[in-house]
């Protein structure tokens, strides 16, 4: 009962209150759209459903944030993070909004490709402004709770508005008319996330000292040095910079999973020839993940304080494992799913111990750059994963070898991480 006892305590903060709004309804309209680019990309009648085609277009959808992050971190640490919460959501209104129009008027094409970059990209960006402002507006031991609470349940607003939009694109006749309706519907969700950020108050998501107006072009020419800078402090102080290498390694195995699992979908569990069979079956994955996810949220901050983050992540990342295992050792619809949830679970729930990790121990100063950091790791292990997929997997998705793999993978990292791994952050003078 003491995790329904903080939530009220959350709930009972108006800042976070106001935050939380945003990251619902932002994400929300992200998973419509997100679910629209999944639909053109891989399942539609058009798209290849090979491992090659799959790690390219997650390579042009992903690798250039891994180029451009570091940018946004120093920004997130100058920029008032609510002002690029209002701006941001407003920018990717446009630019969903022009997807939409080109599908209309000319259907899928290089523009499409470009713009869904760009707004990805800038969601990227507002998700690692929202984490750097958590700590804003809720302090002490509701973090653990907050961090539990809100990645997870802005998971959960994802899959509902990708639900919503999957349901829209069933109903609507097939042909350009209904992506764009999908596309126009996540588009207005983004909008309300605006319309909402604007209830926050100017300064109250930090940075403390905001770089004034006009500063920003000269300051641009420091990214390198400081975002270094941001990469040694993370590493001396140990338990963050050991936290976001983990997660790179969780990202990285999640990734060749996921990868996996749309060709699995898509041509081994229904007929490679009926695409909205295909979709389904990965919207099953999908949901049976979520689920997980779900898992996460309860069983968190309920057992990882007993144990600490650290050694929560270690019991996540053998849970992954064996998440690994059972699909190597037979793939069934059962067993994909429980795989499925098992995965949701570890990947979810060693994020919330991470996320907590990086906050707790990072000095507010840094502590955009760490996120910025956190994102490119995210990317780069993702596009790395779909790209050692498009050599390794067959277009079935499916390879006991690779499941296996994947498990030792799991097991080496929870070793060295159990091992090896700090407890408590080092002091980093100055």
């Amino acid at each position: 009962m003491g995790v329904v006892r903080e939530l009220r305590s959350l709930v009972g903060l108006p800042g976070f209150r106001r935050l939380f709004a945003v990251r619902l309804v932002s994400q929300a309209g992200d998973g419509a759209f997100q679910v629209g680019l999944a639909t053109l990309f891989f399942f539609s009648p058009e798209s290849q459903s090979t491992a090659g085609a799959v790690a390219v277009a997650f390579a042009v959808l992903l690798l250039p944030f891994t180029v451009v992050g570091p940018f946004a971190g120093v920004l997130l640490d100058r920029w008032r993070r609510r002002q690029v919460l209002v701006v941001g959501n407003l920018v990717r209104v446009v630019l969903t909004l022009g997807i939409a129009a080109i599908m209309l008027v000319e259907g899928v094409g290089p523009w499409v490709y470009v713009l869904a970059l760009v707004n990805l990209s800038v969601n990227r960006f507002l998700l690692a402004a929202l984490s750097a402002s958590l700590p804003r507006v809720v302090d002490g031991p509701l973090l653990l709770t907050a961090n539990s609470l809100t990645p997870t349940l802005g998971t959960a607003a994802a899959a509902l508005g990708g639900g919503v939009g999957f349901v829209v694109g069933l109903v609507m006749p097939a042909g350009n008319v209904k992506d764009s309706i999908s596309l126009a519907l996540a588009g207005g969700l983004v909008a309300v996330a605006a319309l909402l950020a604007t209830r926050i108050g100017r300064d109250e998501l930090g940075p403390e000292q905001p770089l004034p107006r006009g500063q920003v072009g000269a300051e641009l020419v420091r990214v390198v040095r400081e975002m270094a800078d941001g990469a040694r402090y993370l590493w001396r102080r140990r338990t963050p910079g050991q936290a976001l290498l983990v997660m790179g390694v969780h990202r990285f195995i999640y990734g060749m999973t996921f990868v996996a699992s749309i060709l699995i979908a898509r041509n081994l569990l229904a007929d490679p020839d009926d695409t909205q069979a295909g979709l389904a079956t990965f919207g099953a994955i999908l949901g049976a993940s979520a689920l997980g996810f779900g898992l996460a949220i309860v069983l968190t901050p309920t057992l990882s304080p007993s144990i600490g983050p650290q050694r929560w992540i270690v019991v996540m990342l053998c849970l992954g494992a064996a998440s690994q295992t059972l699909l190597a050792v037979t793939l069934t619809w059962a067993t994909m799913l429980v795989g499925a949830v098992l995965l949701g679970l570890a990947v979810q729930g060693a994020k919330i111990a991470a996320d907590t990790i990086v906050q707790r121990d990072a000095d507010d100063h840094f502590r955009g750059r760490a996120f910025s950091l956190y994102d490119v790791l995210y990317n780069a292990a993702f596009v790395g994963a779909a790209a050692l997929g498009a050599v390794v997997l067959p277009d079935t998705g499916y390879s006991s070898a690779v499941f296996f793999a994947l498990a030792a993978g799991y097991a080496l990292t929870a070793l060295v991480m159990g091992t090896r791994g700090a407890r408590t952050a080092a002091p980093v003078p100055g």
